[in-house]
């Protein structure tokens, strides 16, 4: 898999340093940003494939920023801050953001993110998820011309809601989706009742999928935020 250009956006030096040590390190190319204005006029020039965004930048709000280059770009974007509330993740990945990291975070982790949004990019820049008639995923099989879906070979009975969920998940593999996002694209509106029924709805999608205690686990929750189907 070729590195990809990756811009970091963060006023701390300390953590910048971090950051630019370990994409160096692993022989990712990368350029850098202070604030939201350089972050804006470097994500224009440069095009760079990922955005390390982190959302306290002294000149304006890093979410501002992402409304800003989702006006003309999908660049993926993952959030690098401090803030652990459930409102700013929400806000961020609802403004755009696919995946929010909390500081402190492990290198480790900064380094499988960035691998799997790699992954996730891969698969848009080769059509593949648009495209595709056969999404496979570990053991799991979803045949969108046909509407079936498959666990180990063996046909899975999905209620229509169901399939639904798992086509916007597979279609999003690797990202973080907000309850708000999830119930808008499946019925239209993010009333609370929607999001009770959302919960009811992926908890019976989830026993389908991991039958078994110790089978492979495809959807993620994030609490409070969302849901997230894992690359296997």
């Amino acid at each position: 898999m070729n590195k990809a250009l990756i811009l970091v956006v963060e006023d701390d030096r300390p953590i910048r340093n971090l950051i630019v040590t370990t994409l160096k390190t692993h022989d990712y190319k990368y350029i850098t940003a202070e604030n939201g204005s350089s972050a804006i006029l470097e994500a224009s020039s440069h095009k760079p494939e990922i955005i390390l965004l982190d959302l306290g930048l002294p000149d304006m709000e890093g979410v501002d920023v992402i409304k800003k280059v989702r006006t003309w770009s999908n660049v993926p974007i993952i959030v690098i801050s401090a803030r652990s509330e459930d409102v700013d993740k929400i806000e961020a990945l609802d403004a755009g953001a696919d995946d929010y990291i909390t500081k402190p975070f492990s290198v480790d982790e900064l380094l499988a993110r960035i691998r799997v949004t790699q992954r996730r990019l891969a698969l848009i820049q080769s059509g593949e998820e648009q495209e595709q008639a056969v999404f496979v995923n570990g053991e799991l099989k979803i045949d969108y011309t046909a509407g079936s879906t498959y666990l180990k070979d063996k046909e899975l009975h999905l209620t229509p809601i169901e399939y639904k969920l798992l086509c916007l998940l597979s279609h999003n593999v690797g990202k973080v989706l907000t309850h708000t996002y999830i119930t808008q694209q499946i019925w239209g509106s993010s009333l609370e009742n929607d999001v009770a029924s959302l919960r009811v709805f992926m908890a019976t999608l989830r026993k389908k999928l991991q039958p078994d205690k110790d089978g492979m686990q495809y959807i993620q929750t994030h609490i409070g935020i969302g849901y997230r189907m894992l690359k296997i």
